[in-house]
Order: C-alpha cells, then structure tokens, then sequence
C-alpha cells in the first residue's frame, strides 16, 4: 500500500517589509515609530546584505515586498533594491513621505510591479506641517499625490490619526476629492516616538505579525512587522539566513506572543488584518479574523 504524499506547508513568508534606512525628511516627533530623522543613518545593512535578503524572500514564497523608512528614497541604492525586487518576480510597495519626488522615482512609481503610499495627517496644511516637523510638508506631500494621480498611478493613502481634534476624516474627504482610489484610517500606534518613553506592548499591533509575513530594520534585526519592532528573534546583518531566524525558537515564541484578533466585529477606525499584508488599515470594513 502506496501512502499519499503530504501537501506541501504553506509558503513560510508571504510579505516582507524592508526599512533600508532611518533617515528622513521629517521627524514626526509625536508620533513617528522609527524615530527616524534628518541626521539618521542608514543602519549597518550593506546593499549586498539588502539584495540577499530580497532574493532569499522571493525563494522563501514572498509574493510583496514592501520597501519602507525613514524615507526609502533616501537611501542611495533605493532604485537599484526596487529594480532587483522586481526582476525577482515580487510585487513592490514603496512607502514615501512623497516630499520629494525626483524623476527618476516616478519612473519606478510607474512600473507595473510597483505600487507607491504615504500618509497624510490632516487638510489643514499647518496642522499636518505641525505633526511631520516640517513646514511645507503638506503642500509637497499633497501636490506629489496629485502627480502621481496625474501620472495614472493609484496610490495608498494612510490618514493617521493622533487624536485630540485632528482633522482625519477632513483628511480623507481632501483624499478623495482628489481621485485617491485607497485612503486608509488609523490610529497612532504607542510605539516609538507615539510611545512617550513608555515600554510599548503587543496590545498596540494588529493581530497578524509574523503570520507569513516580516520586517528586517536598518540594523538587520528581524521584527514581526515595523510597529512590531521591539519584538526581535535575530539578525540578518551577519550573514545569517532569513530562513534560520523565521524557523528559530525566539520566532516562535514572539508571534505567539502577539494577541490575535478573532472577533469579526468592527473595529475602528478601518482596521482589516485579514486583508492587508502591510501594517496600514485597509479601507473602510470591518476587521476580520487573521487568516
């Protein structure tokens, strides 16, 4: 008797999220979960460290890889880690402040295999220019979402929202007035800057860290996602595997750890783990269970 071969696992990794870089534009100093800045670095992973992670991703199942700050665009090799992404066949999601856009990142905005989000805080520009740190954000930010609509591309907005009055909803209303095809609303999440010196808590995520999906930060550390970030189970900054640091005990143990949403009733603002690969809320339904 001929026993049946065992279907295969599930693919260990679906969504990886690179942070090549804490340097930003803005500084976000109420709110910003990388604490990143102006005068940050890039963090210690070389190029060459980047590309491997990029190519072991695409062999462990990756189907999006989500390249994320500080500012991506910053980072000097920034069109050359998106061009490898996608010549290993995976989807890539670039999230910019948009501030500056040079030509050169729209034409890779304009890739099919690309996809391109950022946030916006309020239709107010001195209130969002408040939030960011820096005057003139908002106008920037603003006038590139309207390029990029200009230029047929379809970005995400995020609306995060911090609370006390900030004009969120007038935000998406600005959003969609502008032909924004996904506008998101959040809640600022106490982690980083948001967290205010207090120790940050599992409480904050969504639900779905490290279900088949990841986060390697600046300095090679591997995180569940990027709010997740005080939950770290190795490095990849030594040459160690991708692979040997989600198949780790430590992993094991810090995705367990993350509380699971099971409940399917709303939860606002927008917040739907089962349908959203990256840590932004999707749009305007309910949250529903991980998958």
């Amino acid at each position: 008797m001929t026993t049946a071969p065992e279907a295969p696992s599930p693919a260990p990794l679906r969504f990886l999220s690179l942070e090549i870089t804490s340097r930003c534009q803005l500084t976000c100093p109420s709110h910003c979960y990388a604490q990143a800045g102006p005068t940050a670095g890039h963090g210690t992973m070389t190029t060459e460290d980047w590309l491997r992670i990029i190519d072991e991703a695409a062999a462990l199942g990756a189907t999006t890889l989500q390249i994320i700050g500080g500012e991506p665009t910053l980072h000097p090799d920034f069109a050359q880690l998106v061009e490898h992404a996608v010549d290993a066949g995976l989807l890539v999601r670039v999230y910019s402040n948009l501030v500056r856009v040079r030509e050169q990142h729209w034409r890779i905005f304009q890739h099919p295999s690309v996809r391109v989000a950022t946030t916006v805080y309020s239709d107010d520009p001195a209130e969002h220019d408040t939030i960011t740190g820096r005057p003139g954000s908002h106008a920037a930010t603003v006038g590139n979402i309207a390029e990029a609509r200009r230029r047929g591309l379809r970005p995400t907005v995020a609306v995060v929202d911090l609370g006390n009055g900030q004009r969120a909803e007038q935000a998406r209303a600005a959003m969609t007035a502008l032909g924004v095809p996904d506008i998101r609303v959040d809640r600022v999440r106490a982690v980083g800057n948001a967290a205010r010196g207090a120790l940050p808590s599992t409480a904050e995520l969504c639900g779905r860290c490290g279900d088949r999906k990841a986060a390697v930060l600046p300095s090679g550390d591997v995180a569940p996602c990027e709010l997740g970030r005080f939950l770290t189970a190795g490095t990849v900054a030594t040459g160690a595997s991708l692979a040997s640091v989600l198949n780790s005990t430590r992993w094991a143990e810090i995705t367990a750890s993350v509380p699971s949403r099971t409940s399917t009733d709303p939860c606002p603002p927008d917040c739907q783990p089962a349908a959203s690969d990256s840590c932004a809320p999707a749009k305007g339904e309910p949250c529903g269970p991980m998958d």
